[in-house]
């Protein structure tokens, strides 16, 4: 499971990048530690958090010159684009390697009517 310890040092900031990353790909807390999933998932939310950290150009949502204002896009907005398919490709791959989950029966209502096909 990927944490905010390794995110880095703004504990609130990296908190916040987590919700919304797994809020795009809900399997994240799934991942298995050490994995080649998980680092790859991992490069890219620290990727996220890095550019969130930094307020670069690309997160100025608004800019004022009059009293000097200027206006962040949320955290939502770092994902758009390539780390949003990134992190769903992730939960994708994982899907098409899954084996199916739940259990099922092994016998079949028709089986009971008419056993004669069945054997």
């Amino acid at each position: 499971m990927i944490t905010h310890d390794q995110l880095g040092d703004d504990e609130d900031l990296a908190r916040e990048v987590l919700v919304v990353a797994h809020d795009i790909a809900p399997c994240l807390s799934s991942l298995a530690t050490d994995s080649e999933q998980q680092k790859n998932a991992l490069a890219i939310i620290r990727r996220v958090y890095r550019d969130t950290l930094d307020r670069g150009s690309r997160l100025v949502k608004g800019q004022r010159i009059g009293s000097a204002s200027v206006d962040y896009a949320d955290i939502a907005s770092a994902f758009e684009g390539q780390p949003t398919r990134a992190l769903r490709a992730i939960c994708a791959a994982r899907k098409a390697n899954a084996a199916p989950r739940g259990s099922f029966p092994t016998d079949r209502p028709l089986q009971r009517l008419w056993p004669e096909h069945y054997a």
